[in-house]
């Protein structure tokens, strides 16, 4: 009878420890993504569309590639034009192909 007093009472010891460190989880937050690049093309409203380059280094040869990637990004008064460098941060999807915001 004792040993089932004993069990119960370390059941409910990892109860406890095991909501007390979910609660340390809700607390964090998500980081978003932010990159630098070149706007493009601003024809679309309220759009700009951004070209981010990076470097990545080939995994066999170790030579340093050059890798490029073009972005939707929100410009909610439109004063982003060609040529400007700026800064994205990824957000909540606007539209379908539109998931960053400009911020500089």
């Amino acid at each position: 009878m004792n040993k089932d007093i004993i069990k119960n009472n370390t059941k409910d010891d990892h109860d406890s420890e095991s909501r007390s460190t979910s609660n340390g989880m809700e607390n964090t937050k998500k980081t978003n993504k932010i990159l630098k690049g070149v706007v493009t093309s601003d024809k679309m409203d309220k759009t700009v569309t951004v070209l981010v380059s990076r470097f990545v280094e080939h995994k066999k040869y170790g030579k340093r590639i050059k890798k490029t990637k073009k972005y939707k990004a929100h410009d909610e008064g439109n004063v982003k034009k060609i040529g400007d460098v700026v800064e994205i941060e990824e957000v909540r999807p606007i539209s379908k192909d539109k998931h960053f915001k400009v911020i500089r």
